[in-house]
């Protein structure tokens, strides 16, 4: 079976050789390499084509998203499974090899994992907000994968439609969702791990997550999942606002619970007592600036949706 490993890039040229050096690393190699570079300013396809890689193709697209350059990927891949990373992650020596087994063995989708690399104590925090500590959370019946670990036959992209070109971000999550409506065998390879890097500061986080947002909106995604956190912060706010006691008592209890998860993996994360104690402060702050990242957002791309007539 041969693959056409796929990515898409841009001004990368801070993190794309240790990237490339993964690729280069892999127990499996694979049979072509097909970076798409969205119109990068620091040289970063240079970079890529002095890589020394054996197969690999540049593509420059300027002005490309990453759903376009993910189809003009696909559309040059000479094979018909293919797999997908970014070019700014470092992949696990054996990530193409562990993304493959599944493939092998009949599934139209595999699924890998990621983890977050963290530098010091808040991207600590941050990662253990919304990513799982280790593959024992994820639930592979309704598991999203992350296109940046992840592995598929051509013919589960076509019958998804492609990736949408006309959505900024989240074009992965439009295409699993098709994917799990077409019923396709999706199984998920946890040994297949990619390394990615988190947003450095809590600014580049709060704009990450609000385009995160706005995506979902534009595509109609996960009505479900906003329309709860809005009523669980509007609920919040009406009981800090009340005179009465149970209603702020009810409330705090509430934030204690939402909070549990992620305060439990950043401990898991922190074998210092001090930090713990710390995590138990910070983790509890950042789920509440992402959120507000994520309902202004939503609220952004609802009107854009509005403004667009979908």
């Amino acid at each position: 079976m041969k693959v056409s490993l796929i990515s898409t890039v841009k001004d990368a040229s801070a993190h794309v050789e240790e990237f490339i050096g993964s690729v280069a690393a892999q127990t499996r190699a694979p049979d072509e390499v097909i970076v798409v570079d969205g119109g990068s300013t620091d040289g970063t396809p240079d970079l890529l084509r002095r890589a020394g890689i054996e197969g690999i193709t540049v593509i420059e697209e300027r002005g490309a998203n990453i759903a376009r350059g993910r189809n003009v990927a696909i559309a040059a891949a000479a094979h018909d499974v293919i797999a997908v990373t970014d070019a700014d992650c470092v992949l696990d020596a054996r990530w193409l090899e562990r993304i493959l087994e599944p493939i092998e063995t009949g599934a139209d989708v595999s699924m890998g994992f990621y983890v977050p690399v963290t530098d010091g104590f808040f991207q600590e925090c941050l990662a253990s907000v919304n990513l799982p500590f280790d593959a024992s959370e994820v639930d592979p019946a309704s598991f999203m994968p992350s296109a940046r670990s992840v592995a598929y036959r051509r013919g589960a992209i076509e019958a998804a439609g492609g990736y949408p070109e006309w959505l900024a971000i989240g074009e992965d999550m439009w295409v699993n969702r098709r994917w799990r409506e077409l019923g396709l065998d999706m199984r998920f390879a946890p040994d297949a791990v990619v390394h990615w890097r988190l947003r450095p500061t809590m600014r580049a986080t709060w704009t990450q997550y609000f385009r995160y947002a706005r995506g979902d909106a534009q595509a109609g995604m996960f009505p479900e999942r906003h329309a709860l956190r809005f009523g669980v912060y509007a609920g919040a706010t009406a009981a800090l606002a009340s005179r009465r006691r149970w209603p702020k008592a009810l409330a705090a209890a509430g934030a204690v619970a939402y909070a549990r998860g992620p305060v439990r993996r950043a401990w898991r994360r922190m074998p210092e007592a001090g930090e713990r104690i710390a995590a138990a402060v910070v983790v509890p702050a950042l789920i509440g600036w992402i959120d507000s990242a994520k309902m202004a957002g939503y609220a952004v791309g609802l009107a854009d949706r509005g403004r667009e007539g979908r």
